[in-house]
């Protein structure tokens, strides 16, 4: 519970309470009213609910609705000349996360709290930190993939990062199941929409940074996307960063002063051996460690969280079995056909992140490689270009461009916008279960592979804003054809 005058006092220290307006004088901030319960949503009301009027999509008539379904009482950047109070605040979601922390009684004051940043490796990253932690502590996870807040049931995540009233509630389970860190993903959007507004991470990691999620509902600029990803190490008390990412001389800068750990080849925590399924590091957690997840870059994130997990308590032997028994939904899970050749499934959905899938495929398979890809609509437009760019740099390898995700726009125009700068041969087989089908028809021996990469674990495509569950995921499909 919170009251209104508790809510003034947070607002005020906050700099962003601007008036308290009331059409009927009943009640007036001396009666100091009780809130039990705060919602963004305009379905979800009940007398005693403190409503948060935000978006610039919303439109009185919801007001109006909430009002007659019973609110007594609203929040808002703008009076919208209603017949109830209202506190008028000059950023709606600064508030929301304040009142959030303190409606949900500080959860985070109970929980060690750990969060990674970075345009990809993100959640492979918490996966390797959860499973570290559980050795030896009660995590739970905010992750892309699933998310737990009591380490035995595990739910589909909606958002990377969510609302900042759907954080705080979460994590207040999470306490309440006793458990004793969070881990998380923490995106550039949660810090440009004010998702973890005032909150204070115990550990933040910085696992790289390349152009993405920049649009017209996103980012208005890679620096701007830069600027909110730097966002998490200024709100953590320990930060850990790797030391080959791009732009890491802004980075080094911005926490020479803070308490932090580099890794990566200009630092002492670094990768001295490289293998499929295991790697030998030097430095603070120097040692040999099997791995079930190939590529490099998947060792660089296990370095990542091993290193964070340390400053949050985690001893060695808990690092190495963590890391040891890690996989991921949807991060390289690899299928076998009866003639042998291998079936790639992957969530890389960036240039960046596709070249990395595309050289340790490449470095493994000798055979025909077959390449599935495609581009959600209506964001990250500028992963078109990426692609279509990065695959004239694969000349011998087979691309299929087919449906991700296409939203409102039609995945034809998405796959041939790809296609536009590509200068090498392509197919365009939009349904992407048969763009599936015949790929793996078309191996025939054990050094070929099909690759599926853009949706990993994601069992449903998205059309016109809503989740087609007709689709039941690359893994399933890919099953069903081998």
């Amino acid at each position: 519970m919170i009251t209104l005058n508790r809510i003034v006092e947070i607002l005020q220290s906050d700099q962003n309470f601007c008036s308290f307006i009331n059409p009927s004088d009943t009640p007036s901030l001396s009666e100091d009213f009780i809130f039990d319960q705060l919602s963004y949503d305009s379905h979800k009301i009940e007398a005693n609910t403190l409503f948060f009027a935000k978006g610039a999509g919303f439109k009185k008539a919801y007001l109006e609705q909430a009002i007659e379904d019973g609110l007594r009482f609203y929040i808002s950047e703008t009076d919208f000349h209603v017949s109830i109070p209202v506190i008028v605040v000059q950023d709606i979601k600064q508030a929301m996360s304040l009142i959030a922390m303190d409606f949900y009684g500080n959860p985070q004051r109970s929980l060690k709290l750990l969060a990674f940043t970075g345009t990809k490796g993100k959640t492979t990253a918490a996966y390797f930190a959860y499973n570290i932690l559980k050795e030896e502590f009660r995590p739970a996870m905010l992750s892309t993939m699933n998310t737990t807040l009591d380490g035995e049931h595990f739910f589909k995540s909606t958002l990377t990062t969510p609302e900042s009233l759907d954080l705080f509630a979460m994590m207040a389970e999470a306490v309440q199941n006793g458990m004793t860190h969070l881990i998380m993903e923490v995106s550039s959007q949660a810090y440009l929409v004010k998702r973890v507004y005032g909150l204070t991470f115990d550990v933040g990691v910085f696992l790289n940074i390349s152009p993405d999620h920049i649009g017209p509902i996103e980012h208005p600029s890679f620096e701007d996307y830069f600027y909110h990803k730097r966002q998490l190490l200024k709100n953590s008390r320990v930060v850990i960063v790797n030391s080959d990412m791009d732009y890491f001389q802004t980075v080094f800068e911005e926490v020479s002063t803070q308490d932090h750990d580099f890794y990566g080849s200009q630092s002492s925590n670094c990768i001295e051996q490289s293998h499929a399924f295991d790697f030998v590091t030097s430095g603070k957690i120097a040692g040999q460690f099997d791995i079930q997840l190939i590529g490099r870059f998947n060792q660089e994130n296990a370095l990542a969280a091993g290193l964070a997990c340390l400053r949050l308590g985690a001893s060695l032997p808990a690092i190495h079995s963590g890391i040891a028994t890690t996989t991921v939904p949807g991060r390289m899970e690899v299928l076998t056909q009866e003639n042998q050749a291998k079936v790639f499934v992957d969530y890389a959905h960036n240039g960046d992140s596709l070249q990395k899938l595309l050289s340790v495929v490449t470095e493994h398979q000798s055979g025909r490689i077959t390449l599935l890809i495609g581009a959600p609509g209506n964001k990250g437009e500028s992963r078109r270009k990426d692609f279509g760019l990065l695959l004239n740099q694969y000349p011998a390898i087979q691309v299929i461009l087919t449906a991700d995700d296409p939203n409102k726009e039609d995945p034809l125009q998405i796959c041939q916008e790809i296609a536009s700068y590509m200068t090498r041969p392509y197919r365009i087989i939009v349904d992407r279960e048969q763009a599936i089908a015949q790929a793996l028809s078309e191996t025939t021996q054990k050094g070929d592979a099909v690759i599926i990469a853009g949706k990993g674990a994601d069992a449903y495509q998205i059309v016109n804003g809503k989740k087609d569950l007709s689709y039941p995921g690359d893994i399933v499909v890919a099953q069903k054809y081998l």
